[in-house]
């Protein structure tokens, strides 16, 4: 269980993740890192579900990568294939939400690839809480991505038992 909040605003995009690690009503660790860059910086990653899925997916996304030229689309697209077709893969139980300077997706083991209308995208147990404030923050507030992001997982650890408020936020700015 955990959250994780990608936030798109004024040529910033900005993912965050919560660090509780939880087995049953347990939680195991605190201070786990869900979000990653990779690519010298210039693609943002966070993970939700079982943490050995997490891992998989992780280094097959970052092997689709290498194989499409460090096209984000195409790698998403072509993981996702995998994901849906492999007989192993399709036992995974995790999520993830990557990103770049110009593209934020959501990647599920349903063959979903899908880019947010908004620029914000979710998920985890806390998903639809940080969702909301995400929302909100971006249309109602000053902040920046990255601060939205922040804010919006904080109050997702405020509701969501599954998720706390050890959170990890990495962010790249498209003018950079």
């Amino acid at each position: 269980m955990t959250t994780i909040c990608c936030v798109r605003k004024d040529g910033e995009v900005a993912i965050g993740g919560d660090g509780q690690v939880s087995l049953g009503d347990t939680v195991m660790k605190h201070s786990a890192r869900k979000v990653r860059t990779i690519r010298d910086g210039s693609i943002l990653t966070g993970f939700a579900g079982s943490t050995a899925d997490a891992m998989n997916l992780f280094e097959r996304f970052e092997a689709k990568l290498d194989e499409h030229g460090g096209s984000l689309l195409r790698s998403a697209v072509a993981l996702a294939k995998d994901w849906r077709t492999d007989k192993y893969l399709r036992q995974l139980e995790a999520m993830m939400i990557v990103a770049d300077a110009d593209n934020t997706l959501l990647i599920s083991g349903n063959g979903d690839v899908l880019e947010p209308d908004d620029g914000i995208a979710t998920i985890g147990s806390g998903g639809a809480y940080a969702k909301a404030a995400a929302t909100a923050l971006v249309n109602h507030s000053n902040l920046n991505a990255k601060d939205a992001a922040r804010e919006a997982m904080l109050i997702a650890a405020n509701i969501c038992v599954y998720t706390n408020n050890s959170i990890t936020i990495h962010s790249i700015d498209k003018e950079s």
